[in-house]
């Protein structure tokens, strides 16, 4: 067989979206629409042609390495922007597979199914269709004889064809020596005045091509996204798989339902994940792990048998094996959490590096600090780290104590085995084994209070 040329079509404008973004970059399950099919060609072939509309420098970087970009630069139909494509893929020897950029369900064993029946029966074009209870909106497959006589579009169709409820999936297999002139006998012959490239197929046949088609297995794999309704539910379809493919994998997930998962992320076996979870932006979890009631892990690595208790949120951060963490805990960018570490209740962390084996328990900023092994950071503990214009760092060394209801004045060390008291405001480096005590004298008037209650009590009842 000879290589695949796969045309992928992203030059619409996608009105209905309502968007100044393109219709392809809009995220479904951690992903831009596009790099789903992206992801499909590169798995059926080696050739990869995208179809981009003016204006589209967001949608070229997406593409990344490998792919030849072309520009449709006026939007003439769908049978122009595949012309577009031709000084890419004229003279090639190999089938000419074309399909859309928002249709992220298609799989990989479905388009291989396409192309071989395509090879094997010799067909100047073979298109996959589906049939589906309410195919509005949809092109319609019409057939003669039970072969396929040629493909009109919703907008175009008569209330006779509205009823054929076999729908053109938008994804073609051609005869790329036959395609080209086909394409040039195309005219805009609609009410939109465009160029059809489901048109191509009636051209095919009348020229004594044989047209071919192979239905779609699972109709759920020829939905497209036109508008932000549609891509919820596609989302919706999408985060089903996902956790399918987690549990299959062994997984716990309590209630998928209300778990969400991201396409990009990973997660080891033996995990348990509560109701309410989101994870997303290429996270990973280790094996083993906890992650409990309304966790929020968004561009984070978990080491194996981390356990996060309810209601942490986490972002862009690394938290090492064994680690215990909240609940109520919350991890800002470039934070990093060492292995049996306990962060417990209403801790942040921002740009934090903590050692192995170091406890924060109970409420604290823990901002601009890098923490050793072993270390205690009491209730209340906070790292003053903003002085208004710039940001600094504290170090703390191993071992080291910090006492309750203390604060910590950026920039200096404390040393390891140092001993913070607590109630403690420290604005100086602590040798390391050293005990600070950085408190105001109190001062203490005998009989005050109960001589200010008398004042007042006078003073009430003058005025009455």
């Amino acid at each position: 067989m000879h290589a695949l040329t796969t045309v992928i079509l992203a030059a619409g404008e996608g009105k209905r979206m309502r968007s100044r973004q393109p219709k392809v970059l809009h995220e479904l399950c951690g992903r831009p629409l596009i790099s789903y099919s992206l992801r499909l060609a590169r798995a059926v072939g080696e050739r990869i042609v995208l179809v981009v509309g003016p204006d589209a420098d967001a949608v070229r970087a997406v593409a990344g390495d490998g792919v030849a970009i072309v520009e449709q630069r006026e939007r003439l139909g769908t049978g122009h922007a595949v012309l577009q494509a031709r000084g890419h893929c004229e003279g090639l020897d190999g089938p000419i597979l074309v399909m859309p950029s928002d249709a992220p369900l298609l799989s990989a064993e479905t388009i291989e199914r396409l192309v071989s029946h395509h090879a094997t029966t010799g067909a100047a074009a073979t298109l996959l269709t589906a049939v589906v209870d309410r195919p509005h909106g949809y092109g319609r497959v019409l057939r003669q004889g039970g072969r396929v006589k040629r493909i009109v579009e919703d907008r175009d169709a008569t209330d006779d064809e509205k009823r054929v409820n076999e729908i053109n999936t938008s994804v073609y297999c051609f005869d790329g020596r036959r395609l080209w002139p086909a394409l040039e006998r195309v005219r805009p012959e609609n009410d939109q005045g465009e160029y059809y490239l489901t048109d191509v197929i009636g051209v095919l046949g009348k020229a004594g091509g044989r047209i071919e088609a192979i239905t779609v297995d699972d109709p759920e794999e020829a939905l497209g996204v036109n508008d932000r309704k549609q891509l919820a539910a596609l989302a919706a379809i999408q985060r089903r798989r996902i956790l399918d493919r987690h549990m299959l994998a062994g997984v716990t997930i309590l209630d998928p339902a209300t778990t969400y998962i991201d396409d990009t992320v990973t997660i080891g076996a033996d995990t348990v994940i509560h109701p309410h979870v989101i994870v997303d932006v290429a996270s990973e979890i280790g094996s083993d792990c906890v992650i409990g009631a309304g966790c929020q892990i968004r561009a984070t690595k978990l080491g194996d048998r981390v356990r996060l208790l309810p209601y942490c949120v986490m972002t862009e951060s690394v938290v090492d094996h064994g680690a215990v963490m909240g609940p109520f805990c919350h991890l800002r960018p470039k934070s990093h959490v060492g292995e049996n570490c306990e962060i417990g209740n209403f801790i942040e962390l921002k740009k934090a590096k903590v050692g192995r084996k170091t406890k924060a328990h109970h409420v604290g900023y823990l901002g601009d600090v890098v923490i050793g092994e072993g270390a205690n950071i009491g209730a209340g503990t906070i790292f003053v780290n903003y002085d208004g214009a710039a940001k600094h760092t504290t170090v703390v060394g191993d071992g080291a104590f910090v006492g309750s209801n203390t604060s910590i004045v950026a920039p200096l060390t404390i040393g390891e085995g140092a001993y913070v008291a607590a109630g403690s405001v420290i604005t100086k480096d602590v040798p390391a084994d050293a005990l600070v005590v950085e408190r105001a004298q109190p001062v203490v008037k005998e009989g005050w209070a109960a001589r200010r209650r008398a004042a007042r009590a006078a003073q009430k009842k003058q005025d009455s």
